[in-house]
């Protein structure tokens, strides 16, 4: 597992001694130690720059594919929420209400410049607005 989440040669280093990033990694792969066939996530890179953001999203994406795991994924980033799903389940000002559900439809592998997911964004955002949310 620690191979497949880029940590070879890391095995045996403390906590304090791995970047954000690493952390995140080391995260990740505990929780595919036990084989889920799902993965729960709650904010999981909003701790690490935008481009290690990147790399852990893709990397996550192709974790999920190769091990069959749903990914069940809590976020205030649009981008990701987007990227990394195939729905997205709009959240109101009201907790636990749904105010829409956006079916992402991007087929694997997911491209960011794909102009599909800009159109999506731009609806997430105006169901955001409309949701008083921001």
């Amino acid at each position: 597992m620690i191979e497949e989440v880029g940590l070879s040669g890391f095995a045996d280093a403390l906590p304090k001694a791995l970047s954000g990033g690493m952390a995140q990694r080391v995260a990740i792969a505990r929780g595919l130690y036990s084989h889920p066939t799902v993965l729960l996530l709650d904010e999981p890179f909003s701790a690490v720059d935008a481009f290690t953001r990147m790399k852990l999203q893709d990397l996550l994406l192709q974790l999920a594919e190769r091990h069959a795991i749903t990914l069940l994924l809590v976020t205030h980033d649009v981008d990701e929420a987007l990227y990394l799903s195939d729905r997205v389940l709009v959240m109101g000002s009201r907790p636990g209400t749904i105010t829409q559900q956006l079916p992402v439809g991007l087929q694997a592998p997911r491209d960011r410049r794909d102009p599909l997911l800009a159109r999506l964004k731009a609806q997430a955002l105006t169901e955001l607005r409309q949701a008083h949310i921001i």
